[in-house]
This record gives structure tokens, sequence and C-alpha cells, in this order.
């Protein structure tokens, strides 16, 4: 079955000890008998490239290899590369029929090539069934896949389960459309608001190759701007593949893409097509009917033909970090596919990640940025309230909002709506004691409390209610808010301007539009709904929140967040206005009230440099009980130049929360190691670290040990 191991060899159990030596010598390429293929039941085999190459569907490094199978004359025709296919795989179940016998049970898997002969000289066994003659798995996404696989440490069986979409019979059945004829260049539109906008644009058309980190102008051309970028390329004759965080996010492009192009020009690939009309929109892809592809993280994959661009919106959004094994990164996939596709690139938001400000500093990409005088004419007025402010004001004691913020609200609300934007959701999530300030906690478990709703307090670890609450420090009765949810903000709001309507958007309901009347809108980080002509005004409420995280990127991050719901403003020249209640010496809150999130990165990543932090070094993150990390490091042949950080506690899963990825069980201790290397050497570290884990796979270590390449959070 292998050409590594016989037939009922290497389940999930991994191959026996005495076939190690033989796997690690055909890992390097060691000279192994050639043979003719021979089969269990001795079926009558295809009479050219009778040896099918088989990726079986176990995401296991260890078994992380082809596998040879006999290809059986009545499967020849439709076992062709590419396919889907089932075989027999494993030790466990073995059984006998008609006196021969059959090894392990069906799993799925992908046929990679065929070939005449086979490098084991044992019988082989025969495919069990070709699942669909469709070929979904073409050469540049097995490459793509293999080097995102090595890349993250990781399987390729595990990142095909990302690339490519379960299967739909009837999808496959439905024929696709015909490719339309490649459409006229579009003019420069907006993109002339940027200084090399209509260059960058010209070159796309002209079937160029550039590569840049484009800094959006505040306001809603971004969209149309995409759009003529993907039209600009489709003009060369070749494919473009647009990546964004979200299905709001994806439909504007969607929409934009309709507008300029007319339908039947792209595929949007999002989760909420459904699994049917998700997989037909991937095979018209896959079969060249369709050229250009909009879509959320998983239409990284796409099999786009001819690829010209591939494009990243907003590259720091959380939702861009796939959150299954080997847990790539949207734009790290996309530079992959730029790299070996030799494609044009563009990562754009209206703020700036380190990781676009080092692909400029490196001279890889170029910016693509517009004028200072251009961003004060597209930019709101953006005003603070710090420490110092508030401890003067008489109306931020007595409720959370400054005058300065009233006044703001007062003045949007005469001629549009205003936008709130609050981090954090519900009722209050944070109480304290009000006359010692000590937190609120369970009597019964020692959780945080937190106000669902007026008057009543629940747990958030156990869920019970607690209704006679008293502070153990000072036996007080009275509490206060900590930080206050965006459903109190709405309903404070609300009793402020009773004539107002007041909406909220956040998790549990997310708002795409709001008109353009005066309306108080009181949303969550990434949740702001766009108003028609743009927000008259917007309040950026508790700064601190954010700023406050323990984490490397919480200042990017605030300043993204704050960019995202301030791009929504009407330009000042209109009136638009943005308070920020924050510290107006810090940072991240300078770089808002300038509007230069690029020279936020770029000081952000000199620091970085100087302090060997990523992305100018390569990182990992390994966890796992402090026996299992120690024993796991002590087995990796690390890089010479690796340092490793730790191990250090992790804090536990709480009850009742989500297990984050990495994160311990509920109930165990879990450390972290952080391995660092310095450019050069994450090749070297990430197969370092795959090499252990496979052998620690392949021996049955009981402990688990999770390892992440480039973890979004190092703290």
């Amino acid at each position: 079955m292998s050409s590594d191991n016989g037939p009922g060899d290497g389940g999930a159990e991994g191959p026996p000890p005495e076939q190690l030596a033989l796997i690690r010598e055909s890992v390097r390429g060691a000279d192994v008998p050639r043979a003719k293929p021979r089969t269990w039941r001795g079926a009558a085999l295809a009479k050219d490239r009778p040896v099918a190459r088989v990726l079986v569907d176990k995401g296991v490094l260890h078994l992380d290899r082809y596998f040879d199978y006999a290809v059986p004359e009545e499967l020849d025709a439709d076992a062709q590369p590419g396919v889907r296919v089932r075989v027999r795989f494993g030790a466990g179940r073995h059984r006998v029929r008609d006196g021969r016998r059959e090894g392990g049970g069906l799993i799925d898997g992908y046929l990679i090539e065929r070939r005449d002969e086979s490098d084991y000289a044992g019988p082989l066994a025969a495919l069990a069934q070709v699942v669909s003659p469709e070929p979904v798995l073409g050469e540049e996404l097995l490459g793509l896949a293999r080097a995102v696989a090595d890349r993250y440490a990781g399987s390729l069986a595990d990142v095909l389960q990302l690339a490519v979409p379960p299967r739909s019979a009837r999808a496959e059945k439905r024929a696709s459309p015909q490719p339309l004829p490649a459409p006229p260049a579009p003019d420069a539109g907006t993109w002339a608001r940027y200084e090399h906008g209509p260059a960058f644009l010209d070159a796309l058309a002209s079937g160029g190759s550039p590569r840049a980190a484009w800094n959006a102008l505040p306001g809603p051309e971004w969209s149309e701007e995409i759009a003529r970028a993907v039209a600009a390329t489709l003009t060369s004759g070749r494919g473009a593949l647009v990546v964004v965080p979200d299905g709001r996010t994806a439909a504007r492009v969607d929409a934009a893409l309709t507008g300029l192009l007319g339908k039947g020009r792209h595929a949007l690939l999002t989760a909420d097509a459904g699994p049917e009309k998700r997989y037909a929109q991937w095979l018209a892809v896959r079969r060249g009917s369709v050229r250009a592809v909009v879509g959320t993280r998983a239409a990284m994959f796409a099999p786009v033909r001819d690829l010209g661009l591939v494009a990243v919106w907003d590259d720091g959004d959380d939702s861009h970090s796939e959150q299954h094994a080997p847990q790539p990164h949207a734009r790290d996939v996309l530079l992959l596919r730029a790299s070996l596709d030799k494609c044009a690139f563009l990562v754009g938001s209206w703020s700036c990640t380190v990781e676009a400000a080092q692909l400029v500093e490196s001279g890889w990409a170029r910016p693509l940025t517009a004028g200072r005088e251009q961003v004060r004419r597209a930019a709101p007025l953006v005003r603070t309230v710090g420490d110092t402010d508030l401890a003067r004001d008489e109306a931020a004691r007595a409720a959370r909002l400054p005058s300065l913020a009233w006044q703001a609200v007062r003045e949007g609300l005469r001629t549009g709506p205003v936008l709130v934007q609050v981090p954090r959701r519900g009722y209050v999530p944070r109480l304290a004691c009000a006359q010692c300030r000590a937190p609120a906690r369970c009597a019964h478990c020692a959780g945080p409390l937190q106000a669902q709703d007026a008057g009543a307090l629940r747990c958030e670890w156990c869920g019970r209610e607690e209704h006679s609450w008293h502070c153990p420090e000072c036996g007080g009765f009275r509490l206060r808010a900590q930080v206050v949810g965006a459903r109190r903000t709405a309903e404070e709001l609300g009793r402020a301007f009773p004539a107002v309507p007041v909406r909220t958007s956040g998790r549990e309901h997310v708002l795409d539009t709001v008109p353009a009347a005066p309306a108080l809108v009181v949303s969550t980080p990434g949740a702001e709904p766009v108003a028609e002509g743009g927000y008259a005004a917007a309040l950026l409420l508790d700064g601190w929140a954010m700023l406050g995280r323990p984490d490397l990127r919480s200042g990017e991050d605030a300043l993204r967040r704050w960019i995202g719901a301030a791009a929504l403003v009407r330009p000042q020249s209109d009136g638009g206005t943005v308070v920020v209640v924050a510290e107006p010496t810090l940072r991240p809150v300078q770089a808002l009230v300038r509007w230069d999130p690029v020279g936020f990165a770029v000081r952000e990543l000199a620091e970085r440099s100087e302090l060997g932090f990523p992305p100018v070094s390569r990182m990992a993150a390994v966890s796992g009980t402090a026996e299992a990390v120690a024993e796991f490091l002590a087995a990796v042949e690390s890089p010479p130049d690796a340092e490793v950080l730790g191990p250090v506690p992790l804090p536990p899963t709480l009850p009742g929360r989500p297990r984050r990825p990495g994160a311990p069980p509920p109930g165990e201790q879990w450390e972290r190691a952080l391995i660092r290397v310095p450019p050069g050497s994450g090749s070297a570290l990430a197969a370092a670290l795959k090499t252990a884990q496979a052998a620690r796979m392949a021996r049955g270590s009981g402990e688990p040990v999770r390892v992440r390449i480039d973890p979004p959070d190092i703290g």
C-alpha cells in the first residue's frame, strides 16, 4: 500500500519501530528497489501506469507522505491525478472476503500521480473507489498546500482540508458557465487620489506584477478601488483573488465588482452561501469559467487560473488567522502565492500593520499612499479626552461621557447618525466594589460577576445568580462598573437623548448599514455598520480597555479599530468629528489624531527590530504540560541561532468559556515556551519542529504538545 510500508501498516498508531529506519531512508531519497505492483486481491490491473500515489486524509505528521496503491482495470479511466479516492488504510481492521485478505478501514484521499512502478517491493492494496472523476487537486494547488504545510510545520492533509471544500455531487453535475472575454481596462477613478495609483492600475492591465502596501483613504471608496484593481488584472487575461475579513466586507466588494464588471465575471466564496452553492462557485473557478474571486479566509486557497493578482484587505483583522491546523494566516498564504505564481500582490487597509510596513522596509513591496493634503481632505477631525480632562470634567464624573463627547453627539445628531464604539459587549461586563474598588466575585467559585441587565448579577464562570452580594474586603454593598458594555451604553444614551432612536450592533446582531437619518449607533469594534453618506460624528470610548491589554500588538490593534470606525465618519470639511477617550500623549492616540498609521507601524517595526520581536524574527509557540514541553524541547534539533524563551504558565481555560487554540483543557495547567530565530532561519525552525512532532506522534506519546508557528499573541 505504501512506498514506505506494506499494507496493514501505518495506521493511526504509526508504523512499527522496525520500519522507522526504512521510512527515514526513503524520505532522504535512499535507493529502494522498484517492483511491478501486485495486489492482495489479485485483481486485473490497469495496463498503463498501474500504480497510484495517494495522499491519505490523515492529518498526523508521521503519516505526512504518499502511499502507493494498485489501480484496478475497472477504475483506470476515472483514476486520474487530482481526483478524490477511497482506500483501505490502517492496521486495526482486517477481514477475509472470498478467500482474499483486505486490510484496514476505508479512508478518503487524493490521487497525486500515476506511475509505472512502485518503490515498495511487496503486494499493494488496490484503490477501493474513485469518489468522483472531477480533478479537484491541481499541481498549483498541491504545490501551494505543500508550501503552507512546510511553513507552518503542519501536514499536507490538514492544509488540503482547508483548501478543498467538501464535495457536492449535484454541484459537480451542474455545468459551469462559459468564460467571458476580458473586459476593457478601467479608468483610474478614485485611484487618482493616490500618488502612484494610476500607475499601479496600468501595470496590472499591461500584465505586470507590482507589489504594493496600500494605505487606503478614509471613506467608502476602498471597495470600488479594489474592484478596479481586479478589473485591470482581468484586462490582461489573468485572474485575480481578493481575501477580506468577513461576509459583510465581501458583500461590499462583490457589489462593487458587479457594478463595474457586471454579473458572471467573479465568484463570491463565503460560508454564508451554503455548502452546495459554495462548492459550485469553487468548481467554476477551478474549471476556468470564472477568473476573479472575492471571499473570506478560506478563499485564500481558491484555484484561480493564470493568477495575476492576490489582494488582502485589513490584514490585521483576527479573522484572517485560521483556527484549524496548521493555523495559517491569509496574508502569509497570499505572499506564498505571489512568490510561487510570480503575480502582483496588494495588502490594503485604512490602517497599517507592522507586517505591511516590513514588506515596504525590505523593498519587497512599494508604498501606495496619498499625499498629506489629500489625507487631510478625506479624514475627519479627531479630538481627544484624557485622564486630566476627565478629572476636571463635572459631566464625566457624573456619567461616563465627558462634556466634549456630549457636545459632539448633540452637534452630530443635527445632521446625521452618530457612531459610539464601545470595547465590550453586554451590559456591565466587569463590576467592582464602589467603596474599595475590589473586584466583585462569585461566592461559590470566585468567578467575576457581571450584570446581564439592570439589577441582575450573574457569575461569568459558573452562571449562578447573586442576589445578596457584599464586599468581603470592606463589607460594602454598592457596586460600580469597571467596564461598561455596549447595551448599558445604549441605555444611558437613550435616556440622555430620548427623542433619538438608538441602535446596537455587536456579536449577537450585526447591522450592515444604517440610514442617513439622525440616530445613535452603539457598536463593538469590528461590527460598525456603514452609514449612508457617512456618520456625522463618532465617539471612541474606554480607550484604556484596548490599550491596556498585555500583548505586543495592543497599540497596533487599538489604532486599527479606532481608524476602522473613524474612517466611516464624514470628512472634516463636511463637519465630521471623532472624539477618542484615551490619554492624548500615547503613541496610538497621536497617530490617530494625525491620521498617520503608516508612521506608527514604521516606528513599531523599528522597536521590534531592536528587541528581536516578530515580524522581524520568526517565532514558534510550544504549549502543553510542563513535562511534555520539557521533553519536546529536548528532542527538537533547533537551528544554532534559536533562542528559547520560557516556559511560563498559561492562563487556565475558564469553565463555560470556549477553548482557544493552544489553550489547556479546562482543569489542566499548561505551560508555553517560545522559540525565536532571526531572519533566514524560519524554515529550518519549522522543519525541526515538524520532525520532532512527527517522531513524538510515531512513538505514541500520551501527553499532547501544541506547536504553532507565528502565534498571533505572544503576551
